[in-house]
């Protein structure tokens, strides 16, 4: 049987103590399949198994205890009450945008004279740069706070300070570090270089253990609401923007990340912010249910589109409005951008591919350890799209690059294994700017100098993961009975949502099965029954319809798939979502 989609990928099944899972599982009242898949997340106390599946917005922590919030709720605080214009400065993707809405949101609401600034990708670059001082000068702004960027932008805060505007930053991007030694155990190892602002929020400076170190821009946003008004309830109208920000960033969907999507996603099913209604009409969601796979595929690329190809600021408008033919309107124009962004993409990807093709035929001994690839005058607001999708079909870190009037701007994507944004560090004598995070980054170089960083880097990745394999893995979770999966095994993995990163869908595995009448439904889809032992479940594979002439009644098989409810014309039956399968052995 050939392998196909994730067929080709390791199989890795978690193992665990069978004595340990029996206590877990009587002491925390689950089942020893759940009690399993929380084991292999490290949720190992009957505690913690309570807190993971009741837990619920109030469970969110003091935000005062982020260090800096205190100084920066005073002074926001002071602003307001003094009438100062207030200037909220985010970024141009769904973190940026989200955490910008969510500002605007709550500081309108406590009576702030406040207004916000998205940065052009093709005009101003990412975050926060003098450009955009200069024009809060113009505006005669008085306070600028910074959402989801501003840790390393030193040049714009000192200009700001001589302008006497002052400056707080709230960010979740990794600081520059020095190599002095910090404050000693449980905190960060070495101190960070910050700019001279009256104050910085960033979990990730309170050390290397901080639960809120994973919040994303509009995560900290939120927190900073949370801090401001006083009251959870105040902010609980806030999730739906949080949430899309906290899935848009691939924030793991653990701790408060979790409570965050978890309660957005609530507000986002409603529908009751009008900006949220017309995106989910636009996209055919209205009144269906969604999860945080459904939003990365349909409503978050429509947000991010804006920046890709136009103006973010249209998003920010979209979240506060409270105009229903404004919103529709938004909305529709954020689907056509959409639209044309995935033909630039296609069009990028196809010549990024024939590049690829070209030198790998002239060149047979190419040391790919990282792809690195550029074309004059490619969108680039499609750069890290590309690079995400060269990376899945390469398994190793891609860097595309667009080259235009002598600079080349390139967006970086990589493997689970590499942080590519210390790696990018490593190269920075080659570079003029560069930032982001350990699976995505963003940087500028001047394009003569690109060969020399193309070798520099793969150099870096040679020499730290020399020999490693980074062919991609399928962790499956539990292997399990066909007699134990039912509609309570089902109930039961529903209190495990939302997944995504850090918290993905469980992954259940069988082996020595038949698969019995098989056939092709849909666009490529693959409809059988697997059975064991008499017990019989339908399964459905989705993509894998090129399998079917491999599968035969006496050949038994391996399968890894997820346990779901398949409701059809009233009926709702148990039905296996598989995601790969084998021979047996």
């Amino acid at each position: 049987m050939s392998r196909s989609g994730a067929s080709a990928k390791k199989w890795l099944v978690s193992r665990t103590n069978t004595e340990f899972v029996d206590y877990l599982s009587k002491s925390a009242n689950v089942s020893p399949i759940i009690a399993r898949i929380l084991i292999n997340r490290n949720i190992k106390t009957p505690d913690r198994v309570t807190d993971f599946i009741q837990s619920s917005i109030t469970s969110m922590s003091d935000p005062m205890k982020i260090s800096g919030m205190d100084v920066a709720v005073w002074k926001i605080a002071e602003a307001i009450k003094k009438g100062r214009r207030i200037l909220v400065h985010g970024d141009y993707d769904a973190d940026g945008t989200t955490a910008t809405a969510i500002m605007v949101n709550v500081l309108g609401g406590l009576g702030a004279l406040v207004e916000f600034f998205i940065p052009s990708r093709f005009n101003h670059g990412y975050g926060f740069h003098e450009k955009a001082v200069d024009l809060a000068k113009e505006r005669g702004i008085g306070l600028i706070i910074t959402v989801d960027c501003g840790i390393s932008s030193f040049k714009a805060v000192d200009l700001a300070m001589e302008y006497g505007i002052e400056v707080i930053i709230t960010d979740h991007h990794e600081p520059q570090w020095s190599e002095e030694q910090g404050g000693g155990s449980g905190v960060t190892p070495f101190k960070p270089i910050l700019p001279d602002a009256l104050c910085i929020i960033n979990p990730k400076l309170d050390g290397i253990d901080s639960p809120l170190s994973i919040l994303t821009g509009a995560g900290i946003a939120l927190k900073l609401s949370q801090a401001l008004t006083g009251s959870l309830d105040d902010i609980r109208d806030l999730l739906d923007i949080a949430a899309l920000g906290t899935i848009a960033d691939v924030a793991p969907l653990v701790g408060e990340n979790r409570l965050i999507v978890k309660e957005g996603l609530c507000l986002l099913s409603s529908g009751n912010r009008p900006g949220i209604r017309a995106l989910l009409k636009t996209a055919g969601l209205s009144n269906r249910p969604l999860c945080p796979d459904t939003l990365s595929y349909s409503i978050i690329p429509r947000i991010n589109a804006a920046g890709r190809m136009d103006d973010a600021s249209k998003v920010v408008n979209l979240l506060v409005t409270q105009s229903a033919e404004e919103a529709e309107e938004i909305a529709k124009t954020l689907d056509r951008l959409n639209s044309e962004r995935q033909k630039v993409e296609e069009e990028v990807l196809v010549s990024a591919l024939s590049r690829l093709n070209r030198r790998a035929r002239d060149c047979a001994d190419t040391d790919d350890n990282v792809i690195v690839i550029a074309g004059e005058d490619w969108h680039e607001g499609v750069l890290g799209i590309v690079a995400s999708k060269i990376v899945d079909r390469f398994n190793v870190p891609a860097i595309v690059f667009s080259i235009k009037d002598g600079l080349a701007r390139g967006s970086a994507r990589s493997v689970q294994d590499i942080d590519i944004c210390d790696t990018i560090s490593s190269c920075s004598e080659h570079l003029i700017q560069f930032g982001g995070h350990k699976q995505a980054a963003g940087l500028k170089l001047r394009a003569e100098n690109l060969t020399s960083f193309e070798k520099a880097i793969k150099t870096r990745v040679k020499d730290k993961f020399s020999g490693k394999d980074f062919t991609p893995t399928i962790t499956i979770d539990a292997d399990v009975y066909f007699k134990d999966i039912n509609y309570k095994l089902i109930n039961e993995l529903s209190k495990l949502a939302p997944y995504g990163y850090g918290n993905p869908e469980p992954i259940l595995g069988a082996k020595g099965l038949l698969a019995l009448k098989p056939r092709v439904v849909g666009k490529n889809h693959l409809k059988f029954k697997l059975g064991f032992n008499g017990h019989v479940i339908d399964a459905i594979g989705y993509e894998m319809g090129d399998m079917v002439h491999e599968l035969t009644s006496n050949a038994r098989l391996d399968a890894i798939f997820t346990p779901t409810i398949n409701a059809y014309n009233g009926t709702k039956s148990v039905q296996l979502n598989v995601k790969a399968l084998r021979p047996s052995e």
